[in-house]
C-alpha cells in the first residue's frame, strides 16, 4: 500500500510541487496553508473551499496526522511539559514557559540525542533517530491547540529540548522554514532559536541557509574540560567552533548575535578563573552569556554551583564588558527544566561510533 504523504513535512515550495503532481494550480497551497496554520483545521473533508474532487485526491495519497498526546505535566510556575508518542515504543517532550512578555515553546528535534553531553539527561538516554518536519511541526500545533482555548500564545520557539538540531538539518530547516512563513506560524527570525552543542560544518551551512537566531551550548572555557563535559568538542574544538560562530555573525545581512549557554556546575566549571577564561575567549564578540544553574537528575554526579558563585561568575563577565544573565529555573516540579528532558528512547546507537563519524 502506498504510504501517504504527510503535509506537515511540507514547506510552500515543497506543497507547490505536491499539488502540480496532482494536476493543480499554485494556490492550493495557499488554501491548505491557511486551513492547517491559520484555522487549525486538519480534516481534509472540513475544508469547503477545495473542490470534492480534490478532497478525496488528498484522502488517497495525504494526511495531516499529529503524535499522540501520552502525557501533560503542570508545573506550579506555569510551566507545560508534553510527552508525544511517535510509535515503536519512542517518546519525546516539549516544553511551554509562560513569561511576562512573551511565551516560549522549548520543542525536541531527535528522538534522544547521540552527542553524550555528561550533564544532560536526554544524552544519557540515547539516540534513536531523526525527527520529521512533521514531528517537529506538530510540537508547535499541538501546542497551539491547547494553548489558544487558555488564551495564551507561542512567541518565541526554542530547538533545545531532545536532541542536536544540526544533526537533523533537513528536517529542521524545513521546520524554521515554516515557522518563518507568514502562511504558516508568521514568526520573527529573532523568535526562533536553534541551540547546537557546535557540529561545525552545520553550523556553516546553517549561516547561509536559515536565518534565525543561534545559541551556542559552551559550557567550559578550554577544551580540556569542554571535551569531558560535551564530548564533540574532541571532533570540534573551541577555536574552530568559535571561528564559525564568527562567520555566522558576519554572514547575516541584518545584525547577528549569539547566545553563550553555560551551565553551572559546582566545583567544575564555576570558578573565577574559569569566568576570566571565558572573557579571552569571547571578548569582542557579538555575544550575550547565559548562565543556567544545574538541573538534576538521577544518576548525575553534577551539583549545582551556590547562588553565591554564580553571581561571582556574572560579575566578572559584566565588569569585563559581556552582557550576561542568569537563566531563572522553571518547570523543576515537573522534571521539565533545561537538561532534564528524556522522554523514552529505544537507543539504537553506539554513541562513540557515532562520535568518530565526521559528519
Amino acid at each position: 500500500m502506498h504510504e501517504k504523504q504527510n503535509l506537515l513535512s511540507l514547506t510552500k515550495d515543497q506543497l507547490d510541487v505536491f499539488f502540480s503532481h496532482l494536476g493543480e494550480k499554485p494556490y492550493r497551497t495557499k488554501q491548505i496553508m491557511q486551513w492547517v496554520y491559520h484555522k487549525h483545521v486538519l480534516d481534509f473533508g472540513a475544508m469547503l473551499n477545495l473542490s470534492k474532487t480534490l478532497r478525496d485526491k488528498l484522502e488517497n495519497s495525504a494526511c495531516l496526522d499529529l503524535p499522540q498526546i501520552t502525557k501533560q505535566n503542570h508545573s506550579l510556575d506555569g510551566v507545560i511539559k508534553w510527552l508525544l508518542d511517535l510509535g515503536n515504543n519512542n517518546q519525546i517532550e516539549m516544553v511551554y514557559i509562560p513569561e511576562k512578555d512573551r511565551g516560549t515553546l522549548c520543542i525536541s528535534s531527535q528522538v534522544g540525542c547521540s552527542l553524550a553531553c555528561t550533564f544532560c539527561s536526554t544524552g544519557a538516554q540515547g539516540f534513536n533517530r531523526n525527527l520529521t518536519t512533521a514531528e517537529i511541526i506538530s510540537q508547535v500545533l499541538i501546542a497551539n491547540k491547547h494553548l489558544n482555548s487558555k488564551n495564551k500564545k507561542i512567541s518565541n520557539v526554542v530547538f533545545m529540548g531532545m536532541g542536536e538540531p544540526l544533526l537533523n538539518e533537513s528536517s529542521v530547516y524545513n521546520a524554521c522554514n515554516l515557522f518563518l512563513d507568514d502562511l504558516a506560524f508568521g514568526l520573527s527570525r529573532r523568535k526562533v532559536t536553534i541551540s547546537t552543542s557546535g557540529i561545525v560544518p552545520a553550523l556553516l551551512r546553517m549561516a547561509q541557509t536559515t536565518p534565525v537566531s543561534l545559541a551556542i551550548s559552551l559550557h567550559a572555557p578550554d577544551d580540556d574540560l569542554r571535551d569531558v563535559l560535551v564530548p564533540i568538542n574532541k571532533k570540534y574544538p573551541i577555536k574552530e567552533l568559535l571561528d564559525a560562530c564568527q562567520n555566522y555573525i558576519d554572514s547575516g545581512q541584518q545584525k547577528r548575535h549569539i547566545l553563550i549557554e553555560y551551565v553551572m556546575l559546582d566545583g567544575v566549571n564555576d570558578t573565577s578563573e574559569h569566568a576570566k577564561k571565558l572573557v579571552k575567549l569571547i571578548k569582542g564578540m557579538s555575544v550575550k552569556v547565559n548562565l543556567i544553574p544545574f538541573n538534576p537528575f538521577e544518576k548525575t554526579q553534577y551539583r549545582v554551583s551556590k547562588a553565591s558563585t554564580i553571581e561571582n561568575f556574572q560579575d566578572i563577565l559584566y565588569r569585563s564588558g559581556i552582557r550576561t544573565m542568569v537563566r531563572r529555573t522553571r518547570g523543576e516540579d515537573v522534571d521539565a527544566a533545561c537538561g532534564q528532558l528524556a522522554g523514552k528512547v529505544i537507543d539504537k546507537s553506539n554513541r562513540a561510533i557515532k562520535l568518530n563519524v565526521r559528519n
